[in-house]
């Protein structure tokens, strides 16, 4: 985790919408951080620190606001980017995992020659919750050879243990920040 003076000024940067989608839900919007220049440059300068100055070759972003901010990293760090995208999405050869949603399942997919096997790897995302999508992004990656060195997301939704299942991947997981609940 970060320091608390950097993490109360991007959590100043984060809107929170309650009973979104449904009631109960407190939805953690970070288009207002991604609008805030020093926040989105503090906050993709923040989500690779710790493997600052490692050779990372790809930057893999999970469908749509990973992509955002993968790009963003893979820029920051000179890294190539792959897309993680949902099924049907991509027009070439792909690869692909299902995982399970709380009612039923979905695919993710990429390129099959989005890396060469051995490539290290750093998977961004928003936020992690249940750590569903992120935990079928690390397998698919591996499926390619990819090495996961880490996967960074802004947001931890602790209490729903999705970075906790990707530690016991073998993955390090960073986070920027965290919000109890859910």
């Amino acid at each position: 985790m970060i320091s608390s003076i950097l993490e109360n000024d991007l959590r100043s940067a984060v809107r929170s919408i309650p009973d979104y989608p449904k009631p109960g839900i407190v939805f953690r919007d970070i288009t207002t951080l991604l609008g805030n220049a020093r926040a989105f440059r503090r906050a993709v300068d923040e989500l690779v620190q710790p493997w600052a100055g490692m050779k990372i070759d790809k930057v893999a972003g999970i469908e749509a606001r990973g992509f955002i901010l993968g790009g963003a990293v893979a820029h920051q760090v000179s890294a190539g980017f792959v897309p993680i995208r949902k099924k049907g999405k991509l027009p070439h050869k792909r690869v692909s995992v299902a995982y399970a949603l709380e009612y039923g399942e979905d695919e993710i997919e990429m390129h099959a020659d989005a890396l060469v096997e051995g490539e290290k790897v750093v998977l961004v995302d928003d936020l992690i919750a249940t750590g569903g999508t992120a935990e079928a992004a690390v397998k698919l990656l591996r499926q390619l050879g990819a090495d996961v060195m880490a996967a960074c997301f802004v947001i931890d939704l602790p209490d729903l243990g999705g970075a906790e299942k990707l530690r016991k991947l073998g993955v390090p997981v960073r986070t920027l920040m965290a919000f109890e609940g859910h």
